[in-house]
């Protein structure tokens, strides 16, 4: 094994027992230290491998101060603190640490942590070498595109996007060559879509005058690469007034800048604006420095081509805007959302799709994790293969590892054919394993061994067998809490946790109310042919007010439940009250007669359901089973949908009257 290990620690004791299991297990302890500045001084000398180390360190500095220094060398790192103070917990989590081990702790937690905060380590150099790979590509593929000069910088915009996030970015080129803007500016609107501001309509959006600007351009062009954050991003806005007049434009609080030689003389400059105060960092300019050779590259050639399609510009510009749109709504298909919170998401999804890190989608139910899941598999090279998808809530304990693994005939009672498991299916392609945290603690197990070894053997089979498959999984429980009450294990959760993606709650991104409101109404106008004429202005108010406990799925149900009691002549009302929890409820709805009990509320369901189902038996002659029928119009099995029938006292082969229905 023979990795060199630094270990910072404050308490000899401590550190010494370490540094003896370390060294018993292959391991070498290139120096122990209890400051900031020994830290350092040892990292100069040693190049260790990886650090552990101590939150609270002897001196001025902590081990979090350490931490950030070390993401920006690229060195792995573990934390090992007693300290349980949430506020210093959630700023050691900001450093993004590769493990976290509590004291006391055992000999054999400190390996297991070790061993995967090499692997998370290993994967996230491929990743990041992958994903500057896959930017190379697409940048020089800019070449290929049919647009003119300022669509084709927006495209360089987007691709850049991936890996550096902005909110505005302004670009531009000293010596630029005639019939081309000296600068250009995009601002994001939504996922993949960007506003062009041109210099003339920049002096007049930021009220800054023509000759000021392109001055200022100039400046930031013969400029030393610089980043701006928080405090540094105050002053220098203090210092420069156009760069306060953008700030307070379009709400900014960071930026980045830097400018990069082209192969003519001429500069390009690259000023990236964030509204989140921390953004950027010394990883970011690196990057577009390691990009330099394929930057100029595109650039030249965009200058050059772009004289010979300008004729064709305007048609040109119609086709790439169709096919953007293509492109979006086959990758996320019912994702719905233009918030901060869901574009953070949609950007997460498209950097960490092109490789096979395993992803954990966390969020409450209802929230879309299914739909992020089909996203990540269709934007990723394993699209052509299948994502296969195991709901481990809903398998019982002593099936779920035949469902999962397969079996050979006469394996067990009732194994009658030898069956296929979901991993075997998945072969090349992507699974989904939907409430992970409901798998039994002996599956995990065995699932943390198919992770590991990347095989699985059938229950009953005398051999392993190879398997190639990238793994998504997704809960609402809170995992921590589970580990800590003994219910997951933490090494399978480190490996599961490669790429967490938290998808927000509706009611903190309310402001895709609307949207998902207007796309789930189209799409039941169109399931039952009633007309959509908008939704109440009461009822607007109340959704608009609403907590949304449910989510998505929630609101999903409430507009088919309308669509199914509205007589398609009206606007949409609510067919039960939105009512909040008495800690949030703000007001109380008032468009209609709220039910005053528990059963009451079921009663209105059932009532609303029983509508629904007797609407549908209509369109079918009551007609239930076959081609057509109301099971599958209403994607049932015919016997389920029958029991609901007779459970809501509607008789088989019972063709509803115009009178029955109410229209």
């Amino acid at each position: 094994m023979n990795k060199k290990i630094l270990i910072v620690e404050d308490e000899f004791i401590v550190a010494n027992d370490l540094r003896i299991t370390l060294k018993n297990a292959g391991y070498q302890v290139c120096a122990i230290t209890d400051t900031f500045n020994g830290a350092m001084q040892a990292i100069e000398t040693h190049d260790p491998e990886l650090v552990i180390l101590d939150i609270y360190l002897k001196g001025n500095r902590t081990g979090i101060d350490l931490a950030r220094v070390l993401h920006e060398k690229n060195i792995a790192f573990v934390y090992l603190s007693a300290n349980n103070n949430e506020t210093v917990m959630e700023e050691a989590k900001t450093t993004q640490p590769y493990g976290f081990l509590v004291k006391p702790f055992r000999e054999k937690d400190v390996l297991v942590a070790l061993e995967i905060a090499h692997y998370r380590h290993a994967h996230s150099i491929e990743a990041k070498l992958r994903k500057e790979q896959t930017l190379q590509v697409e940048l020089t593929n800019i070449m290929t595109s049919k647009a003119g000069w300022e669509e084709r910088l927006q495209q360089m915009a987007a691709i850049l996007q991936q890996a550096i996030p902005f909110d505005y970015i302004l670009l531009g080129m000293n010596n630029a060559p005639e019939g081309h803007n000296c600068a250009c500016s995009f601002f994001r609107l939504g996922f993949n879509e960007y506003q062009r501001i041109r210099l003339a309509e920049l002096s007049n959006v930021a009220n800054i005058q023509p000759e000021q600007l392109t001055g200022f351009i100039n400046q930031m062009i013969t400029n030393e690469p610089g980043l701006y954050n928080l405090d540094a991003f105050e002053t220098l806005c203090a210092r420069v007034p156009e760069k306060r007049s953008l700030a307070r434009k379009f709400s900014l609080e960071s930026n980045l800048d830097i400018a990069l030689p082209l192969t003519k003389g001429s500069i390009f400059l690259f000023s990236f604006y964030s509204r989140r105060p921390d953004t950027y960092k010394t990883e970011h300019i690196q990057l577009l420095q390691r990009l330099q050779n394929a930057l100029q590259l595109t650039i030249d050639r965009l200058i050059a081509f772009a004289e010979i399609e300008r004729l064709t510009e305007q048609l040109e510009r119609e086709k790439n805007y169709l096919r953007e749109e293509v492109k979006t709504t086959a990758n996320f298909e019912e994702i719905i959302g233009s918030s901060y919170n869901m574009l953070r998401v949609f950007d997460l999804v498209t950097q960490v799709a092109p490789v096979d890190t395993s992803v954990l989608l966390l969020g409450e139910s209802g929230t879309g994790k299914e739909l992020v899941a089909r996203a990540i598999h269709n934007l990723s090279p394993r699209k052509d293969k299948l994502l296969v998808k195991v709901n481990c809530a809903a398998l019982p304990a002593n099936l779920i590892e035949s469902e999962l693994f397969g079996h050979e005939k006469g394996a067990f009672t009732g194994a009658h054919d030898k069956r296929i498991g979901k991993f075997e299916l998945a072969q090349g392609g992507t699974i989904f394993l939907d409430e992970i945290g409901e798998m039994p603690p002996d599956m995990q197990s065995k699932l943390l061994r198919v992770l590991q070894e990347k095989e699985i053997e059938r229950i009953g089979g005398r051999h392993t067998i190879k398997v190639d498959v990238r793994i998504i999984a997704a809960t609402n429980r809170h995992l921590e809490k589970e580990i800590a009450a003994g219910k997951f294990r933490l090494d399978l959760y480190y490996r599961l946790n490669v790429f967490p993606i938290t998808l927000p709650p509706l009611r903190e991104r309310k402001e895709d109310i609307p949207l998902l409101a207007g796309f789930f109404a189209q799409k039941f106008s169109r399931k039952t042919g009633k007309a959509f004429h908008g939704i109440k202005p009461e009822a607007q108010e109340e959704m608009m007010r609403y907590n949304w406990p449910g989510n998505i799925r929630e609101m999903e149900n409430i507009i088919e439940q309308a669509f199914v009691l509205n007589d398609g002549k009206s606007p949409l009302q609510w067919g039960r009250p939105l009512i909040n929890s008495p800690e949030t409820a703000t007001s109380s709805p008032t468009i209609i007669t709220h039910p005053r009990t528990l059963d009451e509320v079921k009663q209105q369901q059932q009532d609303a359901e029983r509508e629904y189902i007797l609407a549908i038996l209509k369109e079918t002659n009551g007609r239930v089973r076959g081609a057509g029928g109301a099971a599958e119009k209403l994607n049932m099995k015919p016997t389920t949908l029958e029991s609901r029938m007779e459970k809501l006292g509607i008789k088989k082969n019972h063709t509803p009257k115009t009178k029955e229905n109410g229209n």
